[in-house]
């Protein structure tokens, strides 16, 4: 692995550790040539010897935030970004989506970051009269 291919920085600097520590260098010598900390290096050691090299090398996979709006609400917001703006508005912007997301009690509360990247996902661009699709009057 550290001869050949290409690996994280994080995964290499762990592995050279580890292989110093085989030869039975201090933590605290092994810490003045890469560049983590004694403690860290401990820490590295001792998970080697419980899970093995593989724990010891790679990151657990995080869960991370859970996210805001579920499906249905994504939708509904979308739809609602789709139609016609409220009464006095020309036309939608991201604190007027929020806003009225809350209004219609399609979320209990939103932010406007989470409104602008939902959006962007969709590509959708309603402050621009032309990317927006709108029902033709009839």
């Amino acid at each position: 692995m550290i001869k050949g291919g290409v690996q994280q920085v994080r995964v290499v600097l762990r592995a050279l550790a580890l292989l110093q520590l085989a030869e039975h260098t201090s933590a605290p010598q092994i810490a003045r040539v890469i560049p983590l900390t004694a403690q860290a290096i401990r820490r590295l050691g001792h998970r080697y010897q419980q899970v093995g090299l593989d724990g010891a090398l790679y990151e657990k996979q995080r869960p991370g935030a859970s996210e805001v709006l579920d499906t249905n609400q994504k939708q509904r917001i979308i739809a609602m970004v789709c139609s016609d703006p409220p009464e006095g508005q020309a036309r939608w912007n991201i604190r007027l989506v929020a806003e009225e997301a809350v209004k219609r009690k399609l979320v209990p509360r939103v932010g406007r970051e989470t409104i602008r990247i939902l959006l962007l996902h969709h590509d959708l661009r309603p402050w621009r009269e032309k990317n927006v699709v709108r029902r033709r009057p009839q």
